[in-house]
Parts: structure tokens; sequence; C-alpha cells
């Protein structure tokens, strides 16, 4: 069975795709980006990859 592991990452509105590719470079795959939960102007990514062994 596979097994994941998560991370919440804040999205800068002008850093959006240099931080989605430095996590993607990483082997993080996108999830869903969704509102903060203090400001809905502040997006969160959420981004999962396979756990290594």
């Amino acid at each position: 069975m596979t097994k994941w592991e998560y991370a919440t990452v804040p999205l800068l509105v002008h850093a959006t795709k240099q931080i989605l590719d430095t996590w993607g470079e990483d082997g993080w795959e996108l999830v869903q980006v969704v509102p903060g939960p203090t400001n809905s102007e502040q997006l969160v990514a959420y981004l999962k990859r396979e756990k290594q062994a």
C-alpha cells in the first residue's frame, strides 16, 4: 500500500509559480489550493508525495 506525506504551503501571489516549481522539483504533487484560514486573500497549497521507506 502506498504511504503519503503531506505539506501545506502558503502561496505568495507574486511568486506562486516559483514556489510550486520548487516544491515540484522535490517530488511534491499539488493536491489543492484553498483560501487561508484567517485571510481569504492568502492562498494555501496542499501537497503530497510518496513517503520513502
